[in-house]
């Protein structure tokens, strides 16, 4: 009996539930020779033409909040990057690129992808989160080279992400203030490996050339920048 009835339930079901999730799409990155980073065009242009309601945005990160966490700090190990006090419009373009298949995460597609998350949606986020404090206590590097650190973040990186890690909205530059050390030694690696498909071919050229310790280096030195205005309190 209990089969019979578990079968009918099955049948009962909509295709929508049975089905498998979609899999992340796959749009041409840096390794095609068409290759725009930031072009103006898709949905990142659309999204970026809404506009973001932090209310709305709270609700809908609840959804996200699993592994970036309710204040937006993700996890220490890198795993999961901090995003509070992200520019809104880094955040949109990350998202798209993601949504388009641009930048492989396939652990991320499932809660971002379009058939989850509208564009409007995506905007509010976006605002909910360059809205919250950066937390102080995000996760650093062992300290033992930051001369080092500090040196190639003044030849390589200032001039786009500025003295504090502020980087540039309108240039849709990153924060790196707060951002875990962990999380950008393997984004710096990947950039310079080509395994981050929708990396600014600028930076490509700046970090293709680093050791694994430089690379470390830069990026323990970067999880120590402190953006005063965007900053929680201690």
């Amino acid at each position: 009996m209990k089969k019979h009835v578990l079968s009918l339930i099955v049948l009962l079901m909509p295709l929508s539930v049975l089905a498998a999730p979609p899999q992340q799409p796959k749009a041409e990155g840096i390794e095609s020779p068409n290759y725009v980073w930031n072009a103006d065009k898709g949905e990142k242009k659309e999204i970026l033409k809404l506009k973001g309601n932090a209310e709305r945005g709270k609700e809908a990160y609840q959804g996200c909040q699993g592994c970036h966490k309710p204040t937006g700090a993700g996890i220490p190990d890198g795993t999961y990057p901090q995003l509070a006090g992200q520019h809104a419009s880094v955040l949109i373009k990350q998202m798209a690129d993601t949504r388009e298949g641009r930048r492989d995460n396939p652990k991320m597609f499932p809660f971002a992808g379009k058939h989850v998350v509208t564009p409007q949606e995506i905007a509010d986020i976006a605002v909910y989160l360059q809205n919250m404090k950066i937390p102080r206590d995000n996760g650093k590097g062992p300290g033992n080279a930051l001369a080092l650190g500090k040196d190639l973040y003044s030849k390589d990186c200032l001039t786009c992400h500025g003295d504090n890690g502020e980087g540039n909205a309108g240039k849709f530059y990153p924060v790196l203030a707060g951002q875990h050390f962990k999380y950008l030694a393997r984004e710096i690696r990947d950039i310079r490996d080509g395994r981050r498909r929708n990396a600014n071919p600028k930076m490509v050229k700046v970090v293709k050339d680093y050791t694994g310790a430089e690379a470390e280096a830069v990026a323990d030195y970067m999880s120590r920048l402190l953006m005063p205005e965007r900053a929680a309190e201690k």
